[in-house]
């Protein structure tokens, strides 16, 4: 038994919208924190994220790959609507044109890897993941900078006492 991409990316992208408006309401710096010089910061990871949605959902549902990025300059206010838009776009798609994705197959790339997968490989080992790991980035990021976010924000089904740590007796 399988979720359907849009429901299972629904979920996640209230999840990174919960994460944001924390991570906004914290303040300084952490937008562009980086967890490595060579990574992405906080919002472009979220950016990525919220594309990877898109990326999975649109060639499964036989459709050109949309994007509602507004520009390259990437702010709150901009990741934002970008996930409004996105979230919208996704639970605006008719489950039937997923139906039958079984037989197809999806061109992309990977970096600089150029790939054709059966679509469900593509969705289960390649969109899926890598949707994860840019929203664990910015997981990773704010928790790292301070944000008083865990478990429960990051899948929104955990649930710990006020308080809460692992470390104490």
């Amino acid at each position: 038994m399988t979720v359907p991409p849009t429901r299972l990316f629904l979920h996640y992208l209230r999840r990174l919208d919960a994460i944001l408006k924390q991570v906004e309401a914290f303040g300084g710096d952490v937008a562009d924190r980086r967890l490595h010089p060579d990574m992405f910061p906080l919002l472009q990871q979220a950016r990525v994220a919220i594309g990877f949605t898109l990326r999975a959902t649109c060639p499964l549902a036989g459709r050109e790959i949309v994007s509602f990025r507004d520009g390259d300059h990437v702010t709150f206010a901009g990741i934002r609507v970008e996930l409004e838009r996105t979230m919208a776009y996704l639970a605006a798609l008719p489950d039937a044109d997923l139906a039958g994705i079984d037989a197809a197959t999806v061109r992309t790339t990977a970096g600089f890897a150029e790939l054709e997968l059966p679509a469900p490989e593509y969705y289960q080992m390649y969109a899926v993941p890598n949707f994860f790991f840019h929203y664990s980035m910015v997981y990773a990021i704010a928790r790292q900078a301070g944000v008083p976010i865990g478990k429960s924000e990051f899948d929104g089904y955990h649930r710990y006492p006020a308080g809460f740590s692992f470390d104490a007796p």
